[in-house]
């Protein structure tokens, strides 16, 4: 259906009667509505007027290989016809799920020879940390389950993801979390370290207060350090050298197991299908993935894991591994990864990523000339803007300036959309963006931000 023959008042009319959206902001959609995306081609979406907009977000970090892929389509089409659901509880299984499962295997990292299927990123994230304890306790170490993560982290919006994450806002006193068995450690920032810190003093100070935190619980009863590789909706917080490599000796050593969450940084975003040992050198037990799995053409969440983990969960004596979902191995969503897998590794996405990501990094670095741009960070296709009210001193400029979601207003009336987290502007376009596009991004970002700025400067 053409744009043209949508009623967008009417759209935005029940929007706001029926649908309660992720992160609902009420005052704000009470008041303006939700903007009605209808189409998709290429890195550009459409509203339901018309209008295009190059998508600086790729959805939610997810829509990898772009917009409107016809043989995605056709492949989601195909299996639907030829089987469109059936459980793969217990002993059932189905084609796309083993061809995906041994795709994955194929393509990860080290061991990493089993998968475990899911609807999401953050179901792939309970997941993790059921098999966790599920492992443990076969070892005959019940009480290894504790699980080390970070402030500022994003492992999901579930009960135990977002109890993991520990990025709350004001409204989490209307919540409730589990901490009876999740720690969390500092927030790897390099911009935010101490005054007169070097970096590797920083990552000394990371991983001493690892060490605390372990002997304070006790390394018998720590199960596995949970992280991104990069931090996304906390900050694109890229941790300084060493620090991951130190944390993974630190398990080996100590007996935890490390989990890498790349729900984000796995297929291309950093110009490789798996981050973690290709990007930072870091071989993980556990590897949770989604989103650009299928690039967000159809939900799917998978954990990936060790022969040594399988080998003890699976060892002789009637054993059962008692979690899973309805939808695990959803024979279309495999079907839709699979494809989407092919089309990454035909079109070499990640070489793409490598090449284009250096000089999206390269142009987005030029807006530090600009009074309040504090930091530019990232790395390649993730990348984050975070503005200060002095760049001396890093002070952030009062919540009320509302600063990013200006600026990102300032970008959407341009066509062009970015993501507004706080004093933050986050960029994760698809993967397929050319250098005309990272040019025009650019352009409007700098004239959004100078926008914003002219009108603090009035205030």
């Amino acid at each position: 259906m053409k744009a043209d023959k949508f009623d967008t008042q009417s759209l935005k009319a029940r929007d706001k009667e029926h649908f309660l959206h992720p992160w609902q902001e009420f005052d704000t959609l009470a008041s303006d509505g939700a903007l009605v995306i209808v189409r998709g081609e290429g890195a550009h979406v459409y509203d339901s007027d018309g209008k295009a907009y190059l998508d600086g977000i790729g959805g939610m970090w997810c829509v990898n290989v772009g917009y409107g892929r016809a043989e995605i389509a056709d492949a989601m089409a195909q299996q639907a016809y030829q089987l469109p659901y059936y459980s793969a509880f217990t002993d059932t299984s189905n084609p796309p799920a083993i061809e995906l499962a041994s795709k994955l295997a194929s393509l990860a990292p080290g061991s990493i020879n089993h998968v475990f299927f899911s609807c999401s990123g953050s179901d792939a994230n309970d997941s993790a940390v059921r098999l966790v304890h599920y492992y443990q306790g076969r070892r005959g170490k019940p009480e290894k389950k504790h699980i080390i993560a970070r402030d500022c982290a994003y492992h999901g919006s579930t009960y135990l993801g977002i109890s993991l994450s520990k990025n709350r806002d004001e409204t989490d006193e209307h919540f409730h979390f589990m901490d009876d068995f999740i720690h969390h450690l500092s927030v790897p920032d390099p911009y935010r370290r101490p005054d007169g810190q070097s970096e590797a003093e920083f990552c000394d100070a990371l991983l001493a207060e690892f060490d605390a935190v372990v002997a304070q619980i006790g390394a018998d009863k720590v199960g596995a350090f949970l992280a991104e590789p990069i931090q996304g909706s906390g900050g694109v917080i890229v941790p300084p050298a060493g620090y991951l490599q130190g944390i993974r000796q630190r398990c080996t050593d100590l007996d935890i197991l490390f989990i890498a969450d790349e729900v984000v940084t796995a297929f291309g975003r950093l110009g490789h299908m798996f981050s973690s040992l290709d990007e930072f050198g870091v071989q993980p037990d556990i590897i949770v993935c989604a989103k650009g799995i299928t690039s967000g053409y159809i939900p799917l969440g998978a954990t990936l894991f060790t022969d040594e983990i399988f080998d003890v969960i699976s060892e002789p004596g009637g054993a059962c591994f008692g979690h899973g979902f309805t939808y695990s191995g959803h024979p279309v969503a495999c079907a839709v990864a699979l494809k989407n897998i092919e089309i990454i590794e035909r079109e070499d996405i990640c070489g793409h990523v490598r090449e284009m990501g250096e000089y999206f990094e390269q142009q987005l670095q030029t807006l530090t000339d600009l009074p309040h741009v504090g930091e530019v960070r990232g790395r390649r296709f993730m990348m984050c803007i975070e503005y200060v009210a002095d760049k001396v001193t890093k002070e952030l400029l009062p919540d009320e300036f509302n600063i990013s979601k200006r600026i990102s207003d300032e970008c959407e009336a341009r066509g062009v959309m970015v993501r507004p987290i706080g004093h933050l502007n986050i960029l994760s376009p698809p993967l397929i963006l050319t250098k005309d596009e990272i040019d025009t991004l650019v352009k409007v970002l700098r004239e959004s931000v100078l926008a914003v700025e002219g009108e603090l400067k009035s205030t």
